[in-house]
């Protein structure tokens, strides 16, 4: 889908203060996916003037979870800090065009003047300077205010929310500019939005309230404003505010627990926004299909089951080719050593029955470690109980009828087990259960016959052989 609107600019602008968390992680794919679906441009900005609580590791964090994500940006990421003297040149602006002051009150006094109007069920504006411009002290320091309208009222026409009304007489008049000339975090954005071209800003509801601050900014320097979308929060299933006890952790821990970036994607898009009642939508539908139209007004409830159902789904769609290289380094960490090239051709016959089983990952490293070299196969307690005095020789005879076999493939070994256990008129449970303990160890795997003619005729009789002799 090509949109008819000129030259879109969205943008991502984290704080980088701890790790891109889920909600930030939307917001991202929201302002990606509509930059994308019209030819546009999707900007990051880091938004490190908080240099006390800004972090080099945070930003590296940041950089890495867009990245796993799939989500491109345009250009270098802007950080906002190095921009401050740009922040500082529009302080003055504002104020050598009157629509911003030079505030002089101590700390002390305004926090007076804050529990006073408080404690008279008044709203503290901020605003002791506001008309006593001309009692401006020499030689003291000085903050820069905006001079907020206290008449009428500004109106939002929001992508999500619909039309939002705020009284004029409600906003402060905020400081713009500290007191040790560094910028604040609403002069700054709208500066950043400005200069940076951003046509629709796409960002959380708890941002609503800092529009209409921001609004008399763009007004002032005669800036057009941009469009705005203010996406509603995501909740804990519970339908409380989303903490880590829900699942508000960083992505990177979500590829840690072994979800493909595809399918977080999927999850995050739907997470909150629908196309009908299309549940699997790979990354180029959501392109084509994704608008600020149809991203839901109320929170949306943050779901482990519905994750792991979609990420059972993309584990399926993966050939073994490329599904390997995501379980490599923790496979090889289980198993203790490098992958051989026999290894490696086992897991690619075995893999894509593995992820059928698969909701995660590690469910599949796990499951694969099978395949390696791995003798002495570890036992589980039920796996071990079926090696008995009775049980050991008929193992030991199934690995010599295998071993004669010339030809090894699923049929041709299942043809043999099934011959052995009718000519010893035994159950075909009683000679496949000790059979599969021995190749398994217990774990989970798939047909048996299969099994075996993956691990080949030689690592699948020495296992047998092993539990044989034990």
């Amino acid at each position: 889908m090509t949109s008819d609107m000129p030259d879109i600019v969205t943008r991502f602008a984290p704080s980088p203060t701890g790790f891109l968390h889920i909600g930030g992680a939307r917001t991202a794919l929201y302002n990606w996916l509509f930059a994308r679906a019209n030819g546009g441009k999707f900007l990051l900005r880091i938004e490190d003037t908080d240099t006390k609580r800004s972090t080099q590791e945070a930003i590296d964090a940041i950089l890495k979870g867009l990245q796993w994500l799939g989500l491109d940006w345009d250009g270098d990421a802007i950080s906002q800090a190095s921009r401050a003297d740009r922040h500082r040149e529009i302080a003055q602006a504002l104020l050598e065009s009157g629509n911003a002051y030079k505030c002089f009150a101590t700390a002390e006094e305004l926090a007076e003047k804050r529990d006073a109007a408080r404690a008279g069920g008044e709203r503290f504006r901020g605003d002791i300077w506001r008309d006593k411009q001309a009692e401006a002290p020499e030689n003291t320091p000085y903050s820069i205010r905006m001079k907020m309208p206290r008449e009428g009222a500004h109106t939002i026409v929001d992508r999500v929310q619909g039309s939002v009304t705020v009284q004029n007489a409600e906003l402060d008049d905020m400081i713009i500019l500290r007191s040790d000339g560094t910028p604040t975090y609403m002069l700054a954005v709208v500066v950043d939005d400005y200069d940076m071209g951003v046509t629709h800003i796409v960002r959380g509801d708890d941002h609503l309230n800092n529009a209409f601050r921001q609004l008399p900014i763009y007004e002032a320097m005669g800036w057009s404003v941009p469009e705005y979308a203010h996406i509603p929060l995501i909740h804990g299933p519970d339908g409380k505010k989303l903490s880590k006890r829900h699942g508000a952790l960083g992505v990177d821990a979500y590829e840690d627990m072994g979800f493909l970036p595809e399918a977080m994607r999927n999850y995050l898009l739907r997470l909150g926004w629908s196309h009908g009642d299309d549940e699997i939508i790979s990354t180029q539908e959501a392109i084509n299909w994704f608008n600020l139209e149809n991203i839901g007004k109320g929170p949306s409830r943050f779901d482990f089951d519905k994750i792991d159902s979609l990420n059972s789904h993309y584990l399926r769609t993966l050939n073994a080719s490329e599904l390997l290289p995501y379980i490599k380094s923790a496979l090889e960490n289980l198993i203790d050593h490098a992958l051989s090239k026999t290894e490696e051709a086992r897991l690619l016959k075995a893999l894509p029955s593995l992820a059928e089983r698969a909701k995660r990952l590690p469910d599949i490293s796990e499951s694969a470690a099978l395949y390696c070299d791995i003798r002495p196969i570890a036992l589980t307690d039920k796996a071990a109980k079926q090696f008995t005095d009775e049980t050991r020789p008929v193992i030991a005879d199934v690995a010599n009828e295998l071993e004669a076999l010339t030809s090894w493939n699923s049929e041709d070994i299942k043809n043999s087990i099934m011959s052995f256990a009718e000519a010893r008129d035994l159950k075909p449970g009683k000679v496949m259960q000790p059979l599969r303990a021995a190749l398994t160890g217990g774990k989970q795997s798939g047909d048996l016959a299969e099994t075996l003619e993956i691990l080949g005729q030689v690592e699948s009789i020495a296992r047998l052989r092993d539990q044989a002799a034990a």
